[in-house]
């Protein structure tokens, strides 16, 4: 599905953020005297889809992994310099050290630790000077590029070479030697936007997905949701009725853009406080918007290929979007990648790793075609919520 770029978006709905232009439907509550269980079972029975394991054992790995996260926030507490840490394939938090004597505090407070040649604050200084080549000039051809802590580089993702502006930035690149690893034949990147009217939020013709709400400090609610969604602060509407009117948008065609922006909502109307699954009627609550660590397992809801899973690839991913109608390249800076599969319609959908929020669908690979259900592979990129939320200065609603 080719995806339009144009000053008019045509984004999928997300049962996301369950808009309701009337009430907020939640999740189902506990029944008296039961309790809660610790994870929602469609993200326990998508996750252990996705992992291909039992949902005990996808239970247990999202024990782990909020055991170890826990450990983790516990490093600064006890004066333990961290640089950097990463979920292995099998579930394991890795942290980067600044010597042996830190690898082995870390290793006494109970996870497991390296010494790394590099390390996440020398590879930030890396990508920045990448970054700045692509400031000058959009590196078409150069799908991404960001920093991989597991593999300790910078990656740099290639779908053509032949323009001048690739082979610039490639020779850039070159400078840094093994500090960047450049994997060719991959697709170009789009915002995963698609002309589909009559679904949940529209806008001039178009629609959109629902990201999260939130408030700022004198209580007033704000749709946030992915900037190319919202670039011309549209009035959007829900079932033929508006809800909200867009006020920010850091996107916009052709420029360097951070794929961020937000919508004031009506008053009477609001967002829900769970994200839909697209089964059964039910919801994953939001508890929070703690940053997941790199590798760490999270799902998504979108129009088009519903609740789809996968983990956390890299943050501060740098991406050219390409125009498929022949218009400016646009590069989009501070996006998260992930092995989560969207398609066109996907933008603006939300992310959440447990009960915590992650962000909202920006793009992907141009043409990827998802397998359906939860056991979907593929990849995508995210502009992560509590990037938003600090920039414009809100507060999440949670559950």
């Amino acid at each position: 599905m080719s995806v339009r770029i144009s000053r008019k978006y045509a984004l999928a709905v997300s049962a996301a953020a369950l808009l309701s232009v009337t009430a907020v439907t939640g999740a189902s509550s506990a029944a008296a005297g039961e309790s809660a269980p610790r994870y929602q079972p469609e993200m326990v029975k998508a996750l252990a889809a996705s992992l291909g394991v039992s949902e005990q054992a996808a239970v247990e790995r999202l024990d782990q992994q909020d055991a170890q996260q826990r450990r983790l926030a516990g490093l600064a507490g006890k004066g333990i310099a961290a640089d950097g840490a990463f979920f292995s394939s099998a579930g394991k938090l890795t942290v980067n050290a600044e010597d042996a004597a830190g690898a082995a505090r870390i290793e006494r407070a109970g996870l497991d630790a390296r010494v790394p040649a590099r390390g996440e604050e020398e590879l930030e200084r890396v990508k920045a000077k990448l970054d700045a080549v692509a400031a000058k000039r959009v590196p078409s051809g150069i799908a991404s590029w960001g920093v991989d802590l597991a593999s300790d580089t910078v990656t740099v993702e290639v779908s053509s070479d032949k323009g001048a502006a690739a082979k610039a930035f490639l020779a850039e690149a070159a400078k840094h030697g093994s500090a960047v690893k450049v994997v060719r034949g991959q697709e170009e990147l789009s915002p995963q936007a698609v002309i589909y009217p009559g679904s949940q939020m529209t806008f001039n013709g178009y629609l959109c997905s629902v990201g999260y709400g939130a408030k700022d400090r004198n209580g007033k609610q704000y749709l946030v949701t992915a900037g190319h969604c919202i670039e011309d602060l549209p009035v959007l509407s829900y079932n033929g009725t508006r809800f909200a009117k867009g006020t920010h948008s850091r996107f916009a065609l052709g420029t360097r853009s951070v794929d961020m922006g937000i919508a004031a909502i009506d008053s009477g109307n609001s967002i829900a406080t769970s994200v839909g699954t697209w089964g059964n009627g039910s919801s994953v609550a939001v508890k929070g918007s703690s940053r997941a660590a790199s590798g760490a397992a999270l799902c998504k809801s979108g129009q088009t290929t519903k609740w789809t899973c996968g983990k956390v690839s890299s943050y501060n991913v740098s991406v050219t979007y390409t125009d498929q109608n022949g218009g400016p390249d646009t590069v989009v800076s501070g996006l998260a990648s992930s092995s989560v599969c969207t398609q066109g319609g996907d933008s603006g959908g939300a992310y959440i790793s447990g009960n915590q929020a992650q962000g909202m669908t920006s793009g992907g690979p141009t043409g990827q075609k998802c397998t359906g259900g939860v056991n979907s592979r593929g990849s995508s990129y995210f502009q992560p919520l509590d990037d938003a939320l600090s920039y414009y200065g809100l507060t999440l609603n949670t559950n």
